[in-house]
């Protein structure tokens, strides 16, 4: 690889002191380094990517690899994270790595993960008033006066469950380890295809997550569950603010056509990591 971007979190890497360390290492193997210096954790906008760049540096934590990931959908570039946050299932390159890390980029000695995304469609009244797409997952909560609310869940057309709860999680196996995990969902390899569906708080013993096939379609219809209450959601894709939704819209979830594409550096099996991010 010779032609790299970097997308660094100004709030961690303060005066851009590690970024312009790693701009100049590479530029001194020969590489062409451009900084993407406009990072804004609320901005949602396209990332304008340079021409010809094979690689795309995230400098901060995992929300700075979410963001950006949402901002670049469509590019098909390869991201790698490097970690200036806590946990870092996502940046998982730590500062001590950085000189071997970045000889093995510049000398093509990395491997790549693709990370299924997904797709959200927020209907009312039949029409598609807005669509995301996400890389970790869709949370769809209860917001304003709602204290519970209700969600008719169905499965390639069949309902499943209708939800009294204080929200859903749809999660891609790379979000399996984020709020999904704190809910009681499980842990999926972020290799895999697999979606799933876990509930938030819900209000029966007998409501558990739902592992889904890559083919698979969830809608998600909001109920009135009290008519003389003001009942409204959140659609929250990765975490950011998304939608409203009301009693009626329906939130149909699936696989979308794009992927992540993630470097890796070496060989550690996911079991590896686990036991050292949460044990």
């Amino acid at each position: 690889m010779k032609n790299f971007l970097l997308i660094p979190n100004r709030q961690k890497d303060v005066g851009l002191v590690l970024t312009r360390s790693i701009r100049d290492a590479l530029r001194w193997r020969g590489a062409i380094c451009h900084i993407y210096d406009e990072y804004h954790v609320n901005d949602t906008s396209p990332i304008k990517v340079p021409k010809n760049t094979e690689c795309i540096l995230v400098i901060g934590g995992d929300g700075t690899i979410l963001a950006a990931a949402g901002r670049l959908v469509g590019k098909n570039i390869p991201l790698l994270g490097i970690n200036l946050g806590t946990m870092g299932f996502l940046a998982d390159v730590d500062l001590n790595d950085l000189p071997e890390m970045i000889q093995s980029l510049v000398d093509d000695k990395y491997e790549l993960e693709r990370r299924i995304m997904l797709r959200a469609e927020i209907c009312r009244a039949g029409q598609c008033l807005y669509t995301f797409t996400a890389l970790n997952d869709f949370v769809i909560n209860r917001s304003g006066f709602s204290k519970v609310i209700g969600l008719a869940v169905r499965i390639n057309g069949t309902l499943i469950e209708q939800y009294r709860a204080d929200g859903v999680i749809i999660c891609t196996p790379t979000g399996s380890t984020g709020y999904n995990l704190s809910a009681g969902g499980p842990i999926i390899n972020p290799t895999c295809k697999n979606f799933v569906l876990t509930p938030i708080c819900p209000h029966s013993l007998a409501m558990r997550s739902v592992v889904l096939a890559k083919e698979d379609i969830v809608t998600i219809e909001m109920e009135n569950v009290r008519p003389d209450q003001k009942e409204e959601a959140m659609v929250s894709p990765d975490g950011k603010d998304g939608m409203m939704i009301r009693p009626g819209d329906q939130v149909k979830v699936y696989k979308a056509e794009e992927v992540t594409p993630f470097i890796k550096m070496k060989e550690v099996s996911f079991v590896k990591i686990l036991k050292e991010k949460l044990l």
